[in-house]
């Protein structure tokens, strides 16, 4: 993961923001597929589960044709029984060896927020290791406040690939790239211009 030009944007469907926005879930990761990214995240913090696996299993379906990878925040048994391409946990969820006995196959991220926290990753089985937040952000209270640069460059080069979230937006990516990263994590700024499917685009043209 994260080695084809499509993987530099990380996609990530919330479905919170969605619902604030009034926006379709699946309608959402339909046009950044469209628009040529090739990793999507959910993430639905809320709710029955049976509703998360319903929509985990559409986007994976969606995902399929596209050649895409799906990645299933939190909840490796939604994953798996959707047969999403991973799972990605933060410090508060399952440790990665965890969710390896759930699902032993699936692609691994760990949230890191310090130096410490990104060591613990790196010596974990964890198959990417997230770094944020880079800038102020307000999608997520994570506790912790915008990092900078300089965090993405301490993760980086050492092994396993690192993915940036946090503030970023379609202007500040190119910067999060040249630091080391090898894909931006994108939230609320897929819907900026309201035309998701032509943002994608933008970012892929951007982190070439």
């Amino acid at each position: 993961m994260f080695e084809r030009p499509g993987e530099r944007l990380y996609a990530i469907i919330d479905d919170e923001v969605c619902a604030q926005r009034g926006v379709e879930p699946a309608a959402l990761a339909l046009a950044c597929l469209r628009g040529g990214a090739r990793v999507l995240q959910l993430r639905v913090k809320g709710g029955a589960s049976a509703r998360f696996l319903g929509l985990a299993s559409e986007l994976v379906a969606s995902a399929r044709s596209f050649e895409a990878a799906v990645v299933i925040n939190d909840r490796p048994d939604i994953a798996r029984m959707a047969q999403a391409a991973g799972v990605h946990v933060g410090q508060d969820d399952l440790p990665p060896e965890a969710v390896r006995t759930v699902f032993p196959e699936a692609v691994i991220g760990l949230s890191t927020h310090d130096s410490p926290q990104i060591e613990a990753a790196l010596a974990s089985t964890a198959d990417y290791v997230a770094v944020g937040p880079v800038f102020s952000t307000s999608t997520k209270d994570t506790g912790y406040s915008a990092r900078g640069l300089s965090l993405v460059e301490t993760a980086a080069g050492r092994g396993k690939p690192v993915v940036a979230i946090g503030g970023i937006t379609l202007e500040l990516a190119p910067r999060v790239i040249a630091a080391g990263a090898a894909s931006v994590a994108v939230i609320t700024d897929l819907l900026a211009g309201g035309d998701p499917e032509a943002r994608v685009a933008a970012y892929l043209r951007a982190l070439v």
